[in-house]
Formats: C-alpha cells, structure tokens, sequence
C-alpha cells in the first residue's frame, strides 16, 4: 500500500503544472493623446510631469501642510484601508495554506465501568471473569467491571494542487491585496483633497467677512457725513435712513460667514480624526488666500492608468475576478488526496508507546464530481460574469478619470479668465466711489450714487474672494483628477483593543 501512494504521488506532482482558466492579461485601453483644455488653462504638458505625492506644497502655506501631514497619520478613514490591507495579507496566508499538507494531534482517553459483569454467564459464572485490563469482584453476574483505553497519534492530509485551483485562489488574494493598497492610497487621494478644500472654503469666509467688515467701516464713515449734511441742512435725513438702512445690510452678512467658517473648522478637525473644537485655535487667524502656483505640469492622458489609484485598484480587481474564474474552473476536475495515520493504542497507560501498540496508515483518495445538478458550471458562469464586470468597472474608472480631470482644466481655465474680469472691476469701482463719495460731499450727485456704487463694490470684491476660492479648489481637483497625493508608504494600523483572546 505505501509502494502504490508513493506512486500515485509522484504522479499527482507530475500533474501539478497544469492550471486551469484563463491566464489574466491587463486590458489595454486607448486614451487621448492630450488634455483638450491644457492650454486654456494656462498649464504645461511634459513627458515627465512633477512629482503630485505632495501637491499641497505648491501653494506654500505652513498650516496647510501641517493639518495634511497629521491628517495622514490620524484619518479614520485611512486605519481603516491600512486595516483592510492586513486582513487581505491574512487571507493570502489562508488560500496559500490549502495547497500545503495539514496535520493534527490526536489524544484520547477512556473508562468505562459497569456494576455487573457481563462476562461472567459467558464463563460459567466465575468471578474471575475480565476483559481488556478490566477487573470485576464477587461470585456473580452483578460484579463491576472497569475497561480503560488510551490512544496517541497524528493524522495529515494534503490535497495535492492538480489543476491549479489552490493556485488560482492564491493569485486572486494577492491581486486583491494589492487592490487593498491602491485603495489605500485612492483614500489619500481623497483625504488630501478634502482637508485643501475644507482649508480653502474657510480662508474665503474669513476673506469675504474682512471684506464685509472694511466695507462696513467705510459705509459708517459715510454715515457721519451725510449725518452731518444733514446737521447743517444741506440733504433731508432722506439721505441718514438711506445709509442706515445700507450699513444693516452689510452688517447682515456677517453671521452667514460665521457660521460658514465654524462649519469649515469642524470639518477639518473631525479629518483630521479630532474633536471640531480642538483646531480652532490653529484656524481662526485671518491669513488670506493662499496663492494659487503659476505653472502646474500635468503630464499627459496616458499617466492616469498609471498614477490613478483607483485605476489602479480596479484593474487589479479584474485580475483578482480573471483569477477566480479559473478557481471555478478548477473544481470541475478530479480532486486528489493523500491521507496519513499514526498512532498509539492500549489498555495501559504506562505501556502505551511500545511498538506493540503502534498503528499507521496511508490513503490515496480521488474524487471527481459527475453530477451536481449544474452547480459547478453556474458557478464558472458567475465567475465569468464577476469578471466581465469587474472589466466594465476598469473601463469606467478610467473614463471618469479622463472627465474629472477635463473637468477641472476647464474650471480653471474660466476661473482664471474670471478672476481677471473681476480685478479689473473692482480697481474701477473703487475709483467710482471714491469720485461718488467726493461729489456728494461737494453737493454736485445725489445719495443713490454713492449708494450703488458701494453695493456694486462690495459685490465685485465678494465676487473676487470666491473666485480665488474656486480656482484653488479647481485646482485641488485637478491634482485629485491627476491621482496626486499618495505616497508608497503603507501605514500600519493598529488596534485601538484587544481581539487575542489570551
């Protein structure tokens, strides 16, 4: 019997080359030859664009750089991708492990014991009557009797791997390990994203409300000196209710801005895996605008399928899905087993490792399936399915790319052109009510002069502050676009409570 194992083993390992199912092949996917907006928008291609890991940089702000690096070391969101990386190597270590032999430990012991005597009647009622180191007392049926029985050894299996479906099962947990990675990284893509445009959103609000408040100033000013003409007889306190009435609309709106901004701090904080009031302190200084870099390298189209973590991520989820078509695949095939024993047995413990009390074993065991009713082949048919879906998702993540990333090209460039009406607005309008101001005091133009040109002023200058803010957050999506913002380091992430159960 070993002699026959041993051969139906040699023969099984000859076997093992052959896989099953398709081999996985990365789709190739054509792409643009270019950004159809790049030169509207005022950026470079290169062959070889800038490093995009730490895009942030380039709008030189200290306190932005600190609430991204400790937002990348704390985001919830983040430990939790570093988790899913863990479980999926653990899960790699459990598909790997079904191709190699598995043995366990066998111990038993047992005692049985009987008020009467069984084998007494058999032998004419002699109360010397025992069994298997048992031991009985008195004349008759009703004496006790004990048996113990002790048994030590191993068995092993191993399922030898002839068509490569443990194979398969492997090479689908490590595509989706690495799918694991390039979602980590897509979760840094997104975070960096979210803390610049929460970071941005409340630089506009206090910009917009020093603007208000500047504004606010200059229209009290005015307030005394139509105060004053009116002293002195020159206008009706027409002109007083007017300008009042104008300072209460200004000041008005203030609190929105407020609370605008407290809202952008409590994002930042709970990004950055703290309570919203612990940053407060580090935000609510008036620093202005960041400025917005003048060159922004961008590469071309085709740098998407490589930088894209989310490309990335879906296109190793293809191969995970291809992988496991050919797992399917591989249970329509005979299964091969070899099956061994070891073991001690006896009725005494002392003596229960002499050779005498020595038994093994060996099984070669196949097994193939010839009915299941169409399971297994609905099972191949789903895999396939798994699979022509996971393809359609890779397609799809790269075209979204190509749309995120025109999308913010062409943001930007009409933020830029915008940004520059707007300027050139304002510098007349302010002109307009210095000339407006200085000809009412000198009693050549009426109060609603001045009145307009103050409010087409202040909206002009309001106009202006979001539109810095929408070109750097056009910006932010850009890099997004561009898959900036992740790094090859995997952070760890480690258990905030003990699951060991030791």
């Amino acid at each position: 019997m070993k002699n026959g194992t041993v051969a139906a083993a040699s023969v099984a390992l000859t076997l093992c080359g052959c896989v099953v199912g398709p081999n996985y092949q990365q789709p190739k996917i054509d792409v643009p030859v270019r950004f159809n907006d790049a030169p509207q928008a005022n950026v470079s291609e290169e062959a070889a664009p800038a490093d995009l890991s730490a895009w942030w940089r380039q709008f030189d702000d200290a306190i932005l750089d600190r609430l991204i690096t400790d937002a990348l070391s704390a985001n919830l969101d983040l430990l939790t991708a570093a988790s899913r990386i863990e479980q999926a190597r653990e899960q790699e270590l459990i598909q790997g492990a079904a191709g190699l032999p598995s043995a366990s430990a066998l111990a038993a012991a047992a005692r049985i014991h009987s008020n009467s005597n069984p084998f007494a009647s058999l032998f004419g009622g002699s109360s010397n009557a025992s069994s298997g180191g048992g031991t009985s007392s008195g004349s008759s049926g009703s004496s006790a009797t004990n048996l113990k029985f002790y048994s030590l050894g191993f068995d092993a299996t191993w399922e030898i791997d002839l068509f490569g479906g443990v194979a398969r099962n492997v090479e689908a947990a490590g595509a989706k390990t690495e799918a694991a990675i390039w979602a980590l990284r897509d979760a840094e893509v997104t975070l960096t994203a979210e803390v610049a445009r929460n970071y941005f959103a409340l630089r506009e609000a206090q910009a917009r409300i020093g603007i208000v408040n500047a504004e606010l100033e200059r229209q009290r000013n005015t307030l005394s000196i139509a105060n004053a003409r009116a002293t002195t007889g020159f206008v009706t306190y027409l002109d007083i209710n007017q300008q009042t009435a104008q300072v209460a609309e200004t000041a008005a709106q203030i609190p929105p801005l407020e609370a605008q901004m407290r809202a952008d701090i409590d994002a930042i904080g709970v990004l950055l895996a703290r309570t919203p009031d612990s940053v407060i302190a580090e935000l609510t200084g008036t620093s202005g605008m960041p400025a917005v870099p003048a060159a922004l390298p961008i590469g071309l189209p085709s740098d998407l399928l490589r930088r894209r973590p989310d490309i990335r991520e879906a296109e190793r989820n293809l191969a995970a899905a291809t992988a496991q078509v050919g797992a399917a695949v591989a249970q329509l095939y005979p299964k091969f087993d070899l099956i061994g024993l070891a073991s001690f047995a006896g009725t005494s413990l002392n003596s229960l490792l002499s050779t005498k009390n020595f038994t093994d074993g060996a099984l070669a065991n196949i097994t193939w399936p010839i009915f299941t009713a169409g399971r297994l082949q609905a099972n191949v048919r789903a895999n396939e399915a798994q699979e022509n879906q996971a393809y359609f998702a890779y397609r799809a993540s790269i075209l979204k790319a190509l749309q995120d990333a025109e999308d913010a090209l062409a943001r930007y460039g009409a933020d830029q052109r915008r940004l520059l009406s707007l300027r050139q607005e304002i510098a007349a309008e302010n002109n307009a009510v210095t000339i407006a101001r200085q000809q009412y005091v000198a009693g050549i133009t009426d109060y609603l002069t001045v009145l307009n040109t103050q409010s087409t002023l202040l909206r002009a200058q309001d106009e202006a502050t979001q539109t810095e803010n929408a070109l750097a957050t056009d910006l932010v999506s850009l890099y997004k676009a561009l898959g900036g913002g992740w790094t090859e380091t995997i952070p760890t992430a480690s258990s905030p409570v003990s699951t060991n159960p030791s």
